[in-house]
């Protein structure tokens, strides 16, 4: 099976590092023109270089806090001067911030939202008059494991990502009859900065922060962020045309529920 996003164009939140830098290559090395949107002009920059080099598409990068309305329509408007379309929508940026209850803000919890749950409602909302218009269209709401089994301690994170799995089944009900399939892709322990940063902050070791939480994961190790990308972008290709409003825990079998 060749997995070929030729002729499409996406947009990807949260695109300049991570588990967003990855999908956004493999989606450009199979052929799709991608905008990538973050904060940091610097990391962008870096971003769209790295992705060029195996790019089989165009490639743009967009400079935008995607918790503030106005952000997002001005990055969904460059992606629209860029390409002339959006067929593929992924919502992936976002933090994993945690908390105990009393401690837990209503800015906290506000922010949280902003950033991912109103990022993807209003990033998607933009996308979707289009996608019917065409009859073709892809929506991937990247959340975490905590989504469908929420721990102690994890809100706002796990409030915000079970939101965005009630979202993802609305959205794929809708958009069914239109051809336009919508998933989510449920993040385990991969490794990212965000773990160099939580190690750092932590005060241990990467190493010894890494070999720690692999333990716990049945697969004896932690996931890559190619190996999240390759899920992804058969997702939003062609070969993934009969799933829709299914929530895939990418995690080595971590998550106890499936």
């Amino acid at each position: 099976m060749q997995i070929s996003l030729a002729g499409r164009a996406a947009i990807i939140t949260g695109g300049s590092k991570g588990l967003g830098l990855a999908i956004a290559t493999q989606f450009a090395a199979s052929g799709a023109d991608v905008a990538i949107v973050a904060r940091g002009r610097a990391a962008i920059e870096e971003a769209v270089h790295t992705i060029r080099a195996g790019a089989h598409g165009r490639v743009a990068g967009v400079s935008a806090d995607v918790a503030a309305a106005g952000d997002v329509e001005r990055a969904y408007d460059e992606a629209m001067r860029a390409f002339g379309k959006v067929d593929i929508v992924v919502n992936n940026a976002g933090t994993s911030r945690t908390s105990p209850f009393e401690g837990l803000t209503d800015e906290m919890l506000q922010g949280d939202l902003d950033q991912k749950l109103f990022a993807a409602v209003r990033l998607t909302r933009l996308a979707w008059p289009q996608m019917k218009e065409r009859r073709w269209g892809r929506v991937i709401n990247v959340l975490n494991i905590g989504a469908k089994a929420p721990r102690a301690g994890s809100a706002p994170t796990s409030i915000t990502r079970a939101a965005g799995l009630a979202l993802t089944k609305v959205l794929a009900g809708e958009g069914g009859p239109h051809n336009i399939l919508v998933n989510a892709l449920l993040v385990g322990f991969i490794a990212s900065d965000q773990h160099v940063q939580t190690a750092k902050r932590t005060g241990v070791a990467l190493e010894d922060y890494v070999s720690a939480r692999a333990k716990a994961i049945p697969l004896g190790r932690i996931g890559r962020a190619e190996e999240f990308a390759n899920i992804a972008c058969f997702l939003a290709s062609d070969a993934g045309s009969y799933i829709t409003g299914s929530a895939i825990n990418v995690d080595g079998g971590s998550s106890p529920v499936v």
